[in-house]
C-alpha cells in the first residue's frame, strides 16, 4: 500500500502550483484530477501514469464523490502512489476533508498539499487585496451554495454582519439572492462588489460595481467566477495589473503581426 497525496493545483495559472504539489504530480502512478486545474500540469506526469477525470460542473458530475472516494482507496490499496489533483486548495470548498476522512477510515496513509485558493488569488490578479489596514481587517471565504437543510438566513446574517470582506465561491447563478441578503443584513446598496471570471488565467475578466448596479454589469459573467464584496474592491482602480498586462501583450502581438 502506498500514499495518497491530496494536492491543491492553484486557481489556474500554471506557475502557482507549489513545488511539493508538482513533485506529487511527477511521482504519481495514478492522478485523479478536476475540471478547473490547468491541464498543462498533467504534462509533468511520468510516462505511463493513469489519468482519471473527476470534473464537476454545475448540475453535472463526471464521477460522484462516493465513487472518487472509492477510487482513491482502491488504487492506494493496490500499492500505487495516488495524487488527487484539485483546483485551488483542497481544504477550501474542495471536499478534500471528505476524501481524507475516507482514507483515514481505511487506515490509508495520505498527505495534504495546500494550494493557492481562488478566493485570494483571483482578487489579487484583479488588483483587489482581501485585507488592507485602511479598508478591511477581516475576510470570510463563503460558499454561495449551502448544504441542503442548512438555515440559509442564519448563515447569511452571521457572515454579512461579522466580516469586512466577503469572498464568495460558486455564487454567480445566485447573485440576485446574494445581493438581496447583503442588503437585508446591513450592507449599503453602495457597497462595492466585483466578479472575477477565470481568475489568474489569460481569460480573466473582471467587472465591478455596487450592490445596486452589479446585476446589470455582471450579465456577461459566467462560472467559474469569484464574487468579492467590500470596500477593498475600490482599490482595483489603482492596483489592477494583470488584465492590463494581458491587453498590452495583445497589442504587442498585433503590432508584430502588422
Amino acid at each position: 500500500m502506498s500514499k495518497v497525496y491530496i494536492v491543491g493545483a492553484g486557481p489556474g495559472d500554471y506557475e502557482l502550483i507549489t513545488i511539493k504539489g508538482l513533485k506529487a504530480i511527477q511521482e504519481a502512478d495514478v492522478i485523479l484530477y478536476d475540471r478547473l486545474i490547468n491541464q498543462e500540469l498533467l504534462d509533468e506526469a511520468k510516462e505511463g501514469v493513469e489519468l482519471v477525470f473527476c470534473g464537476k460542473q454545475p448540475n453535472h458530475h463526471a464521477l460522484s464523490q462516493t465513487t472518487i472516494n472509492h477510487l482513491l482507496c482502491k488504487y492506494a490499496l493496490q500499492g500505487k502512489t495516488v495524487t488527487r489533483l484539485k483546483g485551488g486548495d483542497p481544504f477550501v470548498f474542495g471536499r478534500g476533508g471528505e476524501e481524507a476522512e475516507e482514507l483515514a477510515k481505511r487506515s490509508i496513509p495520505f498527505e495534504i498539499v495546500p494550494g493557492v485558493t481562488s478566493g485570494i488569488a483571483a482578487p489579487a490578479y484583479a488588483g483587489i487585496p482581501v485585507t488592507h489596514r485602511d479598508y478591511s481587517s477581516s475576510v470570510a471565504f463563503i460558499s454561495g451554495v449551502n448544504k441542503q437543510g442548512e438555515d440559509e438566513e442564519e448563515y447569511w446574517e452571521r457572515v454579512v454582519k461579522s466580516m469586512d470582506t466577503l469572498c464568495i465561491y460558486m455564487g454567480v447563478k445566485k447573485l440576485p439572492d446574494i445581493c438581496e441578503r447583503l442588503v437585508k443584513y446591513g450592507r449599503s446598496q453602495k457597497t462595492p462588489i466585483a466578479l472575477i471570471q477565470w481568475g489568474t488565467t489569460e481569460q480573466q475578466k473582471t467587472v465591478t460595481g455596487t450592490i445596486e448596479t452589479i446585476m446589470t454589469k455582471a450579465e456577461s459573467i459566467q462560472n467559474p467566477a469569484m464574487i468579492v464584496v467590500g470596500d477593498v474592491v475600490q482599490l482595483r482602480d489603482k492596483l489592477q495589473w494583470f488584465e492590463s498586462s494581458i491587453r498590452e501583450e495583445c497589442v504587442e502581438v498585433r503590432s508584430d503581426v502588422g
